[in-house]
């Protein structure tokens, strides 16, 4: 089963009903890629599973770093988390540098 490890999206379970209303189940599954993404804070690549509609989201919300501080801890996966607290620590001590 794959999962987008910074999203939490997983497959879903429909019904697909056709003319004569015979419900059929279906699965969804998500479009998931395992894909190096490159961090600003940590100035080197983070390899996630990642759906592309979360690659897109993060073009839109201004880089990797940026989307995952915004991301609610609950959705991110166990490998996501280390990335985001690194970030964090890596953020925390520039900011004490500066």
């Amino acid at each position: 089963m794959s999962r987008c490890e910074l999203t939490g999206k997983s497959p879903v379970v429909k019904n697909l009903v056709s003319h004569s209303n015979i419900k059929t189940k279906s699965t969804a599954m998500p479009n998931v890629q395992r894909k190096r993404i490159f961090s600003r804070t940590l100035n080197g690549m983070v390899r996630l599973y990642v759906a592309t509609s979360a690659i897109r989201d993060m073009e839109h919300s201004g880089g990797f770093d940026k989307f995952i501080l915004n991301q609610d801890d609950k959705v991110l996966s166990k490998r996501a988390m280390e990335v985001k607290t690194k970030i964090r620590r890596k953020m925390n001590k520039s900011a004490k540098k500066a």
